[in-house]
């Protein structure tokens, strides 16, 4: 595999207030076949961090460029996901997750691999 066989993204979401400890532990309980669904579909590193003032999250997913997860919304592990998270943060009314697509400005990589 080459070194651009994959890509990142980032994205945010946004968690109701109150629900830090909620999302957390669902996260650490996170279904098996879930987790296989990702991994499929093509996800390498997937990290979520909270700003607890503004209650967004900050999502960083690293996936293969040959990745199918534009299908996993019609997984039924997915939509069962989405629908037991729907209670503690924002979503779409068929509880996909609001997100917003955030826009590379600054990487530094060792190696001198760097760019926007």
């Amino acid at each position: 595999m080459s070194a651009e066989a994959d890509e990142t993204i980032a994205f945010r979401m946004v968690l109701n207030p109150g629900q830090a400890e909620a999302y957390r532990q669902r996260h650490d309980d996170i279904w098996p076949e879930l987790t296989e669904a990702l991994i499929a579909a093509g996800v390498i590193d997937y990290r979520i961090w909270l700003d607890p003032q503004s209650h967004h999250l900050f999502a960083v997913l690293r996936r293969r460029v040959d990745h199918s997860l534009d299908r996993l919304p019609e997984t039924e592990v997915m939509q069962r996901w989405w629908a037991m998270m729907a209670d503690i943060m924002q979503t779409h009314p068929d509880n996909v997750p609001v997100q917003v697509e955030l826009t590379p400005v600054f990487h530094l990589a060792a190696g001198g691999r760097a760019g926007g």
